[in-house]
Protein backbone atom coordinates (compact mmCIF):
# COMPACT_ATOMS: atom_id res chain seq x y z
CA UNK A 1 0.00 0.00 0.00
CA UNK A 2 1.33 3.46 -0.58
CA UNK A 3 1.13 5.86 2.29
CA UNK A 4 0.80 9.52 0.60
CA UNK A 5 0.97 12.77 3.00
CA UNK A 6 -1.97 14.18 4.50
CA UNK A 7 -3.53 17.64 3.70
CA UNK A 8 -4.08 19.87 6.98
CA UNK A 9 -7.06 21.78 7.00
CA UNK A 10 -7.38 25.59 5.81
CA UNK A 11 -8.36 26.56 9.53
CA UNK A 12 -5.53 25.08 10.93
CA UNK A 13 -3.08 27.08 9.02
CA UNK A 14 -2.56 29.63 11.17
CA UNK A 15 -1.42 27.79 14.13
CA UNK A 16 1.24 25.58 12.15
CA UNK A 17 2.84 28.91 10.28
CA UNK A 18 3.13 29.44 14.00
CA UNK A 19 5.00 26.46 14.70
CA UNK A 20 7.48 27.57 11.51
CA UNK A 21 8.54 30.47 13.75
CA UNK A 22 9.49 27.95 16.99
CA UNK A 23 11.14 25.49 14.79
CA UNK A 24 13.07 28.41 12.97
CA UNK A 25 14.28 30.15 16.41
CA UNK A 26 15.47 26.69 17.38
CA UNK A 27 17.86 26.31 14.39
CA UNK A 28 15.39 23.51 12.59
CA UNK A 29 14.77 24.95 9.13
CA UNK A 30 13.65 20.97 7.52
CA UNK A 31 11.24 21.09 10.04
CA UNK A 32 9.86 24.91 9.27
CA UNK A 33 10.33 24.01 5.96
CA UNK A 34 7.64 20.76 5.89
CA UNK A 35 5.26 23.11 7.61
CA UNK A 36 5.08 25.13 5.12
CA UNK A 37 5.02 22.65 2.44
CA UNK A 38 1.99 21.55 4.18
CA UNK A 39 0.31 24.85 4.98
CA UNK A 40 0.67 25.64 0.78
CA UNK A 41 -0.42 22.14 0.13
CA UNK A 42 -3.89 23.30 1.79
CA UNK A 43 -3.83 27.04 0.14
CA UNK A 44 -1.24 27.20 -2.42
CA UNK A 45 -1.48 30.78 -2.34
CA UNK A 46 -1.12 31.85 1.40
CA UNK A 47 1.34 34.57 1.11
CA UNK A 48 2.98 34.03 4.45
CA UNK A 49 3.49 30.26 3.78
CA UNK A 50 5.10 31.50 0.61
CA UNK A 51 7.70 33.79 2.36
CA UNK A 52 8.00 31.21 5.03
CA UNK A 53 9.15 28.49 3.39
CA UNK A 54 11.60 30.92 0.67
CA UNK A 55 13.37 31.99 4.34
CA UNK A 56 13.38 28.39 5.32
CA UNK A 57 14.94 27.54 2.49
CA UNK A 58 17.46 30.55 2.76
CA UNK A 59 18.12 29.29 6.41
CA UNK A 60 19.82 26.38 5.19
CA UNK A 61 22.46 27.85 2.97
CA UNK A 62 25.49 26.49 3.20
CA UNK A 63 27.33 28.58 0.58
CA UNK A 64 27.69 24.87 -1.39
CA UNK A 65 26.29 24.41 -4.96
CA UNK A 66 23.92 22.00 -3.02
CA UNK A 67 21.83 25.18 -1.89
CA UNK A 68 18.59 25.81 -3.06
CA UNK A 69 18.65 28.86 -4.57
CA UNK A 70 16.31 28.39 -7.62
CA UNK A 71 13.54 27.15 -4.70
CA UNK A 72 13.83 30.01 -2.53
CA UNK A 73 13.60 32.62 -5.85
CA UNK A 74 10.90 30.59 -6.81
CA UNK A 75 8.52 31.44 -3.61
CA UNK A 76 9.33 34.97 -3.54
CA UNK A 77 8.77 35.98 -6.70
CA UNK A 78 5.15 34.22 -6.10
CA UNK A 79 4.50 37.73 -3.46
CA UNK A 80 1.77 39.45 -4.84
CA UNK A 81 3.13 42.75 -2.81
CA UNK A 82 6.00 44.28 -4.47
CA UNK A 83 7.72 45.41 -1.50
CA UNK A 84 7.74 42.12 -0.13
CA UNK A 85 8.78 40.15 -3.56
CA UNK A 86 11.77 42.76 -3.80
CA UNK A 87 12.52 42.49 0.16
CA UNK A 88 12.94 38.97 0.13
CA UNK A 89 14.65 38.78 -2.89
CA UNK A 90 17.01 41.21 -1.36
CA UNK A 91 17.30 39.23 1.77
CA UNK A 92 17.28 35.93 -0.62
CA UNK A 93 20.70 37.63 -2.66
CA UNK A 94 22.36 38.58 0.68
CA UNK A 95 21.95 35.24 2.55
CA UNK A 96 23.63 33.46 0.04
CA UNK A 97 26.19 35.92 -0.31
CA UNK A 98 27.12 35.26 3.43
CA UNK A 99 26.57 31.76 3.37
CA UNK A 100 29.27 31.98 0.46
CA UNK A 101 31.49 34.48 2.64
CA UNK A 102 31.40 31.97 5.70
CA UNK A 103 33.01 29.47 3.63
CA UNK A 104 35.63 31.22 1.98
CA UNK A 105 34.27 31.65 -1.57
CA UNK A 106 36.54 34.21 -3.61
CA UNK A 107 35.61 38.17 -3.18
CA UNK A 108 34.68 38.67 -6.67
CA UNK A 109 32.41 35.48 -6.29
CA UNK A 110 30.57 36.93 -3.44
CA UNK A 111 29.86 40.92 -4.57
CA UNK A 112 27.49 40.66 -7.51
CA UNK A 113 25.38 38.96 -4.57
CA UNK A 114 25.46 41.51 -2.25
CA UNK A 115 25.28 44.02 -5.04
CA UNK A 116 21.95 42.39 -6.15
CA UNK A 117 20.65 42.33 -3.11
CA UNK A 118 21.20 45.84 -2.52
CA UNK A 119 19.20 46.37 -5.88
CA UNK A 120 16.52 44.77 -4.31
CA UNK A 121 16.69 46.41 -0.89
CA UNK A 122 17.00 49.65 -2.93
CA UNK A 123 14.00 49.03 -4.90
CA UNK A 124 12.06 48.07 -1.95
CA UNK A 125 12.76 51.06 0.13
CA UNK A 126 11.14 53.40 -2.59
CA UNK A 127 8.05 51.24 -2.33
CA UNK A 128 8.13 50.50 1.85
CA UNK A 129 5.58 50.96 4.08
CA UNK A 130 5.54 54.13 5.94
CA UNK A 131 7.89 53.69 9.33
CA UNK A 132 9.67 51.07 7.46
CA UNK A 133 13.43 51.04 7.82
CA UNK A 134 13.97 47.09 6.84
CA UNK A 135 15.54 47.64 3.59
CA UNK A 136 17.75 50.25 4.70
CA UNK A 137 19.18 48.64 7.45
CA UNK A 138 19.89 45.38 5.27
CA UNK A 139 21.50 47.77 2.64
CA UNK A 140 23.58 49.42 5.40
CA UNK A 141 24.45 45.38 6.51
CA UNK A 142 25.45 44.68 2.90
CA UNK A 143 27.71 48.15 2.02
CA UNK A 144 29.09 47.21 5.27
CA UNK A 145 29.91 43.22 4.43
CA UNK A 146 31.36 44.73 1.15
CA UNK A 147 33.29 47.14 2.60
CA UNK A 148 35.04 44.43 4.99
CA UNK A 149 35.69 42.39 2.21
CA UNK A 150 39.70 41.98 1.12
CA UNK A 151 40.43 44.38 -2.44
CA UNK A 152 38.28 42.61 -5.17
CA UNK A 153 41.14 42.31 -7.66
CA UNK A 154 42.95 40.27 -5.46
CA UNK A 155 42.85 36.30 -6.42
CA UNK A 156 42.98 34.91 -3.47
CA UNK A 157 40.55 32.95 -1.15
CA UNK A 158 38.88 34.52 1.98
CA UNK A 159 39.46 33.34 5.05
CA UNK A 160 36.23 31.59 6.56
CA UNK A 161 34.00 34.83 8.00
CA UNK A 162 31.73 34.87 10.83
CA UNK A 163 28.41 36.42 9.98
CA UNK A 164 25.60 36.70 12.78
CA UNK A 165 22.08 36.75 11.32
CA UNK A 166 19.34 36.19 12.99
CA UNK A 167 16.25 34.67 11.56
CA UNK A 168 14.17 37.64 10.36
CA UNK A 169 10.69 38.09 11.27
Amino acid sequence: MEKRLKTISKTSIPEALAKVQHYRYLNQPEEAESICRDALAADPENQFALRLLGLTITDQFAGTLSDRYKDAETCFEQLTSPYERSYYLGILYERRAKAQLRVGQLAHTLAPNFEKAMECFEAAEKIRPQGNDDAVLRWNRCLRLLQGMPDLTDDKELEPFEVHDTPPR
